[in-house]
């Protein structure tokens, strides 16, 4: 079967010096496991999956790793995948993955439990928690009226040597590749050069981002909500908030970790992980533990946020984000943003 959406994928991978390993041509669910591929860390999500073998009885046997790593790694493997479930950090690898048929259509009371927006439009993969792009500013230096409510604001002189974000880190990429499918090839390069002639400073992730906001080094990060409020656990008055774009904006986009069951016999270990996701516990988890947006309706937001419903980034397929990773990597390098 031609799988030109992840040959990108693989492409890409090598790009950010990823290596996909080979298949070994176990069969899943061979040993009584159910086998997952997981682009969310194991400090992040390993509660959760503990929890589900003590509630259902499953036993889980997870490989961690990258997002597009692991979407490459299917790539390879193909058929012969041990994975039965696919959880990505973003939408991006889990479109490249429904792409070249490697996912299994979700029930209709699956897809349901979520609102349409998260939800690929084929139905082959379905969004469990959802993180928006901000502005993090420094509350010390930065009046939230003197921030622009779009991106391409900050190409203006007077935020030159203010601005800093992390290149290398995924979110920022798939950021960029929303605005190159929303405004054009040419536009998306012409705000890359206008940043980059505002001097920025480049870090590795996004709490390097959050911290250099707090200690003077610059006013503005361009990152993911939620990275705020880990800090402030740790450091209630530390001196940065969050400023949304305005509706529409590539700088407003709201991305998701969604999970895919692979294609296999039997597939009901991973509809029991995917309903455990989407439930009150799982979703209580996200809300309270790592500051994402539920998606699924009764499960309240982390405090302070505004509504999911009032969020909306620019109008683009989720999934396509991960058609343009090669892409997006290229024109960085080109710009001088390169990893």
């Amino acid at each position: 079967m031609p799988r030109p959406f992840l040959l990108a994928l693989l492409l890409a991978a090598a790009v950010l010096g990823l290596s996909a390993c080979g298949g070994d041509d176990a069969e899943a669910g061979s040993d009584g496991t159910l086998t997952v591929y997981s682009g969310r860390n194991e400090k992040l999500v390993g509660p959760l999956f503990e929890r589900f073998e003590k509630v259902s009885g499953v036993k889980l046997e997870v490989r961690y790793g990258d997002s597009a790593e692991l979407a490459a790694t299917l790539a390879e493997e193909g058929d012969n995948s041990p994975a039965e479930l696919f959880f990505s950090q973003d939408a991006g690898a889990l479109g490249a993955v429904a792409d070249a048929g490697l996912l299994t259509p979700l029930a209709a009371a699956t897809r349901g439990k979520v609102d349409e927006r998260w939800v690929d439009p084929e139905g082959r993969w379905v969004g469990i928690s959802g993180r928006s792009r901000v502005v993090a500013y420094s509350t010390e230096r930065v009046e939230e009226d003197e921030l622009p409510d779009s991106i391409f604001e900050f190409t203006k002189p007077e935020w030159k040597g203010r601005i800093g974000f992390p290149p290398p880190n995924a979110s920022f990429q798939a950021f960029v590749s929303a605005m190159r499918l929303e405004a054009g090839e040419e536009r998306t390069k012409a705000w890359l050069e206008g940043i980059k002639a505002n001097d920025p400073t480049l870090l590795e992730n996004n709490i390097q981002t959050e911290e250099a906001i707090a200690a003077g080094e610059i006013d503005v990060g361009f990152v993911n909500h939620y990275y705020l409020a880990e800090l402030k656990l740790e450091k209630p008055r530390f001196p940065v908030a969050n400023h949304f774009m305005a509706k529409g904006d590539p700088g407003a986009l709201v991305n998701v970790a969604g999970v895919g069951i692979l294609e296999h016999e039997d597939t009901a270990d991973a509809q029991k992980l995917v309903d455990f996701l989407l439930g009150t516990e799982a979703q209580e988890f996200f809300a309270q533990k790592t500051f994402e947006y539920p998606l699924v309706t009764g499960v309240a937001p982390p405090a302070d946020l505004p509504a999911l419903a009032d969020l909306q980034g620019p109008e683009i397929e989720l999934g396509k984000l991960g058609d343009e990773l090669r892409g997006t990597l290229e024109l960085l390098d080109e710009v001088g943003f390169g990893t």
